[in-house]
């Protein structure tokens, strides 16, 4: 199999389990500088010294709620139902600690870092990242992408089901994406040009749960 033909592989499987799209609208051009994006999630109050890499990693909720301007009426009952059950719960900090996570498990991805993605992942979410990854390596190819900008960050749904929060958030980012094949030789891509990608992705946690932590849930082409 030729490495263009592998190459399909590998992007369909993504766009079929994922919905990353990293390569859906080539020929979109972003040309920014980058943007400093978290890389981690502070608790509060803070993590204690012992704290599991899961929980300096996830998603982390805390302080009081306070609605974001241009909520949907549907989205914000949703967080206040959130917040009902967990008095923690904070918007804002959600929505920088999800910022967050994006990077890191689209990092954790790009690096075929199985551990960290089971860390940030439910069971399904993780057994697709590690079916694509399994079929890169399969291929001999490695990435070097980088994530330039998240340009937009919305909360898109928020729900309480019995004791499990679910909420989605739609990102719009740009992403410089490189694949080399099991030579080192460049096959696709390029980081002078970024991609815009847009997607959505669902975070998950218990609120009765002595566990701080969010997982990614779903993830959805935008």
């Amino acid at each position: 199999m030729s490495g263009h033909i592998i190459e399909i592989v590998i992007l369909a499987m993504v766009a079929a389990f994922l919905g990353l799209r990293l390569y859906s609208v080539l020929g979109q051009r972003a040309e920014h500088e980058e943007e400093s994006i978290p890389t981690r999630v502070e608790q509060t109050p803070p993590a204690p010294a012992a704290a599991t890499p899961a929980q300096r990693h996830s998603v982390q909720s805390a302080g009081n709620v306070h609605p974001l301007p241009d909520m949907l009426p549907a989205v914000e009952r949703g967080i206040n139902e959130i917040a009902s059950a967990d008095r923690r719960f904070d918007i804002s900090s959600f929505v920088e600690g999800a910022k967050g996570a994006y990077q890191m498990v689209l990092d954790a991805f790009w690096a075929g870092d199985r551990e960290t993605l089971k860390e940030l992942c439910d069971d399904d979410v993780y057994e697709s990242f590690d079916a694509a990854i399994t079929v890169r390596e399969d291929a001999g190819e490695t990435l070097n992408n980088r994530l330039i900008r998240i340009e937009e960050t919305v909360i898109t749904g928020a729900a309480l089901e019995g004791t499990e929060a679910r909420v989605s958030v739609r990102f719009v980012a740009d992403i410089a994406a490189v694949t080399y094949d099991k030579d080192g030789a460049m096959i696709a891509g390029s980081l002078d040009d970024a991609i815009e990608s847009r997607d959505v992705w669902t975070f998950m946690r218990d609120v009765k749960s002595s566990d701080p932590n969010w997982l990614l849930d779903e993830t959805d082409a935008a």
